[in-house]
């Protein structure tokens, strides 16, 4: 059952203006926004969270269901990865350290 062509641009449109507003709402103000202090102290680990919500599921999850095995090579490239960006506090050498250690242990050795 095919939907009318202006139904169809009528919803594109309004999620086009949707996602613009949303975007901008930030950005069309002259001034700063008043914003409490609690939020303000909230909003600096909001980045991190994003991160994590991101990361952890693709690490612990593989089709759906919780790892049920330490032979994942996932687990010792976010390790090291993660002792690198402690050491050193570089994004590219913690991918970098990640990916050398993730690469061999899933390509040779099947992980």
């Amino acid at each position: 059952m095919s939907q009318p062509w202006w139904l169809m641009l009528i919803t594109i449109a309004g999620l086009a203006l949707v996602t613009v507003v949303t975007r901008a709402f930030f950005l069309i103000p002259q001034r700063e926004l008043p914003l409490p202090q609690w939020l303000r102290r909230g909003l600096k680990y909001a980045p991190l969270a994003a991160i994590a919500a991101v990361v952890a599921p693709e690490v612990l999850i593989q089709q759906g269901q919780l790892i049920a095995t330490l032979a994942d090579a996932r687990l010792p490239a976010v390790l090291a990865g993660g002792l690198w960006y402690f050491w050193r506090r570089g994004i590219l050498g913690t991918i970098v350290v990640g990916m050398v250690v993730y690469m061999p242990l899933h390509l040779y050795f099947g992980w």
